[in-house]
């Protein structure tokens, strides 16, 4: 759904009604002022909201209660509820339910203006002159255009959300957002859905160029309130804010609803009042240079820790395309033997170490490229990451929230800028610091004892087919429930990467339990075989999994899902700017793929079996995905709503892989 206003279709409503635009423009400052709260637009009142929004904490913003006439702001909430329709839209970044356009009410016919006056009025009063010259005093942001408005209604039910972003895209100049909470029940803070604002520290960078770097943490929580208006300024890397989670509300006929008018005020366009010419393309600019500067950046965390296999690629030559004659000794190496097979049966199941089961993955992971294993660790090791991470979560109750306490009392860190990633991790320890083996937890065993050994290696290369495995980098992961999540990112590589994860999350409740007794029986003799499901039959259970839950089983999240990308460069211009629009409705700045259908902006809204989900799996206990990550491929793990049982928990990597075809390559360009 597009949000921004087409040029092409704003010409077309003037013109078609253009009584109905010359009634608008006649509207005199005591016909608009009456529309809000008395006393709103007067100059000690202007003051009063200037001197607080040059004040303010972290970055400059605003709340003015009680801002529009309330027996008008009523009738619009009445006319929502009775006239408009709702399209439940959930992504990467967001789950809510969100309108049509509003940009465009003249364009309608007059049957349906006729069912919506009171709508009409409240968006005539937004973008009236005086309203906008009084926002931008307060603001000190510059002058508003009144010709491009920009809104919708989004409506958060429990389990809804809105992740961490900054806003800014295009010619946005202002956001705001107006409530439409149940004007008769106050909205409490402990039911969710505040607009949180998130503090920047500022850094200087290797170019020497000063960014700002978003706390993991928000500082300032602005709940909800029937008649509330928030608003700040658009600021490149600053102006970072999301809407917590609206928490399901047990036990009530009904659920909470936050329902609220959201949008922005633009630079003036041409024609306009404060019209610079230049000036929008300068803004696109620095929007497209801030998501460029975000992705890779130096200080996010965690960096990767890539580690080169003693008998991989040459040191100097890291990313492994220099040429590389294998001796008769590095082809013993590569042998399994009966050493690696009494190290790696400590820790996996029995199943997977058979040559034939080997034999099997192999071809199905040649097949479709992905494999998915289920009862992957072996009994008695699972029996002690099992009992380790209960009893962590059974502390979870006292684990500090801050990022700083929680790197000053545990083992775990916390990762960020949240407009990119947030969740608890830990990476492999170095030798010298590593503590014995009797002292490790079972989840350090896993990151500093079987990952990294040349056992793992071997099996990893035998199931998976690929020969040349040179690299490594691994981490545990930790996502808490209503905290944590993983946003779309792609990956730039030249060749394709092998991605793995382990699941390790005890609780239930993470996908839907719809199985006859004839799919369990099925996944039985699957578990005892040790087989693999291909990627197809993995994305086809993912859609099982994700598919919108019934009433009584709402969706928790927590799910990890590759999406198809599309590193096309000659795409119409066009058409990269209607994709632009539908990625970027909530103000999210991130890596996103030209292919509209591939985009985790709408993969949920899309209804399409042509979703572009290549492969997804829920969280759940002791299972594990390979797969081959092609260059553009999105990734993510959505987030894990607070209704959750427990926390996600797993364990995941990324190996370096050398193909037959780049040695063949090599060899060509040298003769």
């Amino acid at each position: 759904m597009k949000r921004k206003t087409d040029s092409a279709h704003e010409a077309s409503g003037r013109e078609s009604n253009g009584q109905r635009d010359a009634k608008r423009q006649a509207l005199s400052d005591e016909t608009i002022a009456a529309r809000f709260r008395d006393g709103l637009l007067e100059r000690a009142t202007l003051e009063e909201y200037k001197q607080k929004y040059a004040h303010s904490e972290p970055y400059k913003h605003g709340v003015i209660s009680n801002l529009i006439n309330a027996s008008l702001l009523r009738s619009v909430r009445s006319e929502i509820q009775q006239h408009l329709h709702f399209t439940e839209k959930e992504t990467d970044i967001y789950k809510i339910h969100q309108s049509g356009d509003l940009a465009n009410l003249d364009g309608l016919d007059d049957a349906s203006l006729s069912r919506l006056p009171s709508l009409l009025q409240l968006r005539d009063a937004l973008y009236s002159a005086p309203f906008r010259r009084y926002l931008s005093e307060v603001t000190g942001a510059g002058e508003l255009s009144g010709r491009k408005t920009d809104m919708a209604i989004n409506v958060y039910t429990g389990g809804c959300h809105l992740l961490c972003h900054d806003d800014v895209i295009g010619s946005r100049r202002v956001s705001y957002i107006l409530y439409l909470t149940d004007p008769d029940v106050a909205w409490k803070p402990e039911w969710g859905g505040a607009l949180r604002l998130f503090p920047t520290t500022k850094r200087v960078d290797a170019q020497g160029q000063e960014v700002h770097v978003p706390s993991a943490d928000w500082s300032l929580s602005i709940p909800p309130a029937f008649n509330q208006l928030s608003f700040f300024t658009v600021q490149p890397g600053q102006s970072f804010h999301d809407v917590e989670e609206v928490y399901h509300h047990e036990g009530a006929k009904e659920g909470r609803v936050r329902m609220a008018i959201s949008g922005w005020f633009h630079i003036p366009q041409e024609g306009e009042d404060g019209y610079e010419e230049g000036l929008e393309e300068k803004l696109a600019e620095r929007s497209s240079l801030q998501q460029l500067q975000g992705r890779g950046d130096e200080f996010d965390r965690p960096q990767a820790q890539v580690v080169v296999y003693e008998d991989g690629a040459k040191q100097d030559d890291p990313k492994g395309k220099g040429k590389q004659r294998a001796t008769d000794d590095e082809e013993e190496e590569k042998e399994f033997t009966e050493a690696d097979l009494d190290f790696l049966l400590k820790y996996l199941s029995p199943s997977y170490l058979t040559p034939d089961i080997i034999e099997e993955l192999a071809e199905n992971f040649g097949a479709e490229s992905s494999l998915s294993l289920e009862r992957f660790l072996s009994d008695k090791f699972a029996a002690r990451v099992r009992w380790y991470v209960e009893e962590q979560e059974k502390a979870a109750t006292i684990l500090p929230k801050s990022a700083t306490e929680i790197e000053k009392t545990t083992d775990w860190k916390v990762s960020c800028p949240p407009h990119k990633h947030r969740y608890l991790y830990q990476q492999p320890r170095q030798k010298s610091t590593a503590a014995s083996a009797t002292e490790k937890s079972p989840i350090q065993e896993i990151l500093e004892d079987l990952l990294p050994s040349q056992a793992f290696r071997k099996w990893l290369s035998l199931s998976t087919g690929l020969d040349d495995l040179l690299s490594y980098n691994i981490l545990a992961r930790r996502f808490r429930k209503g905290e944590d999540y993983t946003l779309a990112s792609g990956y730039d590589g030249e060749a394709p990467r092998l991605e793995f994860t382990i699941g390790l999350t005890p609780s239930s409740g993470w996908e839907k339990e719809e199985e006859d007794e004839e799919e369990e029986g099925d996944r039985e003799d699957k578990e005892k075989n040790g087989a693999s499901t291909s990627a197809a039959a993995a994305a086809e259970d993912g859609k099982k999994k994700d598919a919108k839950p019934a009433v009584e089983e709402p969706s928790v999240g927590g799910y990890e899902i590759y999406m198809a990308g599309d590193d096309d460069d000659e795409e119409e211009e066009e058409e990269e700017e209607d994709n632009d629009e539908t990625l970027e409705e909530n103000g999210s700045s991130r890596p996103k793929s030209k292919n509209p259908k591939s985009d985790p902006a709408i993969y949920k809204a899309s209804g399409d079996e042509d979703d572009g989900i290549l492969f997804s799996m829920a969280a759940g206990w002791n299972r594990m995905s390979i797969v081959l990550r092609d260059r553009g491929t999105l990734k993510f793990v959505k987030y894990v709503s607070r209704l959750a049982k427990g926390d996600r928990w797993d364990v995941t990597g990324e190996i370096g892989v050398r193909f037959d075809e780049e040695e063949d390559e090599d060899e060509g360009e040298e003769e």
